[in-house]
């Protein structure tokens, strides 16, 4: 079920439509950001580290551009219903992207800073696999929401069980060797706080995928354990194929 609805107003169409365009740029900007932030740190690139940090205001620029288009459409067209659902997820959506470029940019300054320091003896590998589990799960999500489906967001909410998981081994992983040899604690230090910030990452992918969820179920599921969820997600499923049917 793709944002495809029409409206009375194709006025309300053109600007909603800018909107989820520039929601979409967003997203995929900022996944980029945390690809090429993972890919600097593990080849010790400080220009393109460096390249990560200056660029995160764009998506800072995003984020108040479609702010300000999303309150002039609310001040102007008044959204009701199925509408003003899908303006308040992409109100609360931009924030996650926001912050999920934030993430980036601290992983290309600790990136930086390992450069400075030397590299960590360990946790390259754990980092690389983390940031390939998180950036799939936000580009799901973003497809999710681009497509309005339900159920690629729960595969999407799945996925941050296992990515939370693949976060706290690691974590122990590395802690165990910094009590072990505490000759390189700074170095690991940063690649900690790395994990961190993609485990992050995982976590506003979630939230994006919780608000497909909203938008298609009409409920909040934050908060709400997993089969409550999917049962939301399954009687939504069924109720669009059943309005297929019907028309």
């Amino acid at each position: 079920m793709a944002i495809t609805a029409k409206h009375l107003s194709k006025s309300f169409d053109n600007d909603l439509h800018d909107v989820i365009e520039l929601f979409m740029q967003m997203g995929h900007m900022a996944a980029e950001q945390v690809m090429v932030a993972t890919r600097a740190l593990i080849a010790a690139d400080e220009a393109t580290a460096k390249k990560v940090i200056e660029d995160d205001h764009l998506i800072n620029q995003l984020d108040i551009k479609i702010d300000e288009q999303i309150i002039l459409l609310v001040a102007k067209r008044q959204p009701a219903a199925n509408d003003l659902r899908l303006v308040m997820a992409l109100s609360k959506g931009i924030v996650d992207f926001e912050r999920v470029g934030d993430e980036a940019e601290k992983i290309a300054r600790m990136a930086c800073q390992l450069i400075e320091d030397g590299a960590s003896p360990r946790g390259y590998s754990e980092v690389q696999h983390l940031s390939n589990q998180v950036r799939l799960m936000l580009l799901d999500a973003i497809d999710a929401f681009s497509n309005m489906n339900p159920q690629q967001a729960f595969t999407v909410l799945q996925s941050d069980t296992a990515v939370n998981e693949e976060y706290q081994s690691a974590t122990r992983a590395l802690m165990t060797y910094i009590m072990e040899d505490s000759r390189h604690v700074s170095k690991v230090i940063n690649i900690l706080w790395v994990l961190r910030a993609l485990e992050r990452v995982g976590d506003h992918a979630r939230n994006i995928a919780e608000l497909v969820i909203f938008c298609t179920s009409g409920k909040d599921v934050r908060h709400t354990d997993f089969i409550q969820v999917e049962q939301i997600v399954q009687q939504t499923t069924d109720a669009g194929m059943s309005n297929n049917i019907n028309k």
